[in-house]
């Protein structure tokens, strides 16, 4: 076991990703939440084609585009568009404006990117280096950036992509800029990957393989893994009352006996207490819990809750709890 890992607030830029369905969007929020609560200035930076984050906040929002909007005091949010962020680019390297748009809108041109690989990861990244280097009265604009990124697997190879644009084109602005954008991604100081996994197997099994390739192949940082929708335990007092008065229930009718429910939930928590250590012990990293919202994943107290629930110290699974094996 490593020391205690450093606050996430004490980073610049924080990317959230986890296989599709886990969660990684809300979990991205919350953190945004929590980071403006705790008085920081932040961007919360979406990557996919369809907006989600903002319904996290309002109700029937608004589009975020690629501007932006505040949506809370504090939180900035934004949808990264390649296309508009390439012709952001183009014009502050150029300072063509109308000629830009023209050329870009082009068809020969968008046949040339298509057949280009990784520019959208690349321009993508280097609108969050722009973001993270920006300032304001000789203060960054942003205290912490966070990145709901493109799911497991697509996630990591976006964040390889500047080495690979640095292989290939060695000299010039491209290269050069390639080249602050992977010093950023790979600064364990300013940077951290943020896994967000299930307490269930097959989103267990791919977080590990996230994590290794993440160290191994990207020398990535990453010290922590937010586990989500984590059930409840059953009270060990009812669940043992229940257990020595279970003959007595056997006899009443059908669907009358709680005996079954708290059975069964009790039976999904050790399961998923099980999955919990399994993925903390493979990747060698403590893990912070978040529980089912009831009322879902907007508003509300639980809302509050969870979001101050994702910046508390990671925690290592009580292994003679869970009876869990490192296979």
């Amino acid at each position: 076991m490593t020391s205690k890992p450093r606050s996430l607030l004490d980073h610049r830029l924080i990317i959230v990703t986890g296989k599709g369905g886990v969660g990684k969007t809300t979990v991205a929020c919350l953190l945004a939440e929590a980071a403006r609560r705790a008085g920081q200035r932040v961007l919360l930076a979406e990557t996919a084609p369809i907006e989600a984050a903002a319904a996290r906040f309002e109700r029937d929002p608004a589009p975020l585009g690629y501007e932006g909007r505040e949506l809370r005091t504090g939180l900035h949010a934004i949808r990264i568009d390649p296309h508009e962020a390439l012709a952001h680019y183009v014009r502050l390297q150029t300072g063509l404006g109308l000629v830009t748009d023209r050329i870009l809108a082009s068809e020969t041109f968008q046949q040339l990117l298509e057949a280009a690989p990784g520019w959208r990861e690349l321009i993508l990244l280097g609108k969050l280096w722009h973001a993270e280097q920006s300032l304001y009265a000789a203060r960054p604009v942003y205290d912490l950036i966070v990145v709901d990124a493109p799911a497991t697997g697509h996630g990591l190879t976006f964040l390889d992509v500047p080495r690979v644009a640095q292989q290939a084109v060695r000299a010039g602005p491209l290269a050069r800029h390639a080249g602050w954008v992977e010093e950023l991604v790979h600064d364990r100081e300013r940077t951290l990957l943020l896994p967000v996994t299930l307490p269930e197997e097959l989103p267990a099994r791919e977080t590990i393989e996230l994590v290794t390739r993440a160290r191994e192949d990207l020398g990535i940082g990453v010290d922590r893994i937010v586990v989500n929708r984590c059930p409840p335990r059953p009270d060990a007092a009812l669940s043992r009352v229940l257990a020595e008065s279970k003959p007595a229930y056997e006899a009443w009718p059908p669907g009358t006996s709680l005996v079954p429910l708290v059975e069964h939930a009790a039976a999904r928590a050790a399961l998923a207490a099980r999955e919990r250590a399994r993925v903390s012990d493979r990747c060698a990293l403590p893990v912070v819990d978040l529980p089912i919202l009831p009322g879902g994943a907007e508003g509300g107290s639980d809302w509050r809750a969870a979001a101050d629930g994702v910046l508390a110290d990671p925690s290592w699974p009580d292994r003679e709890q869970t009876g869990a094996s490192a296979a």
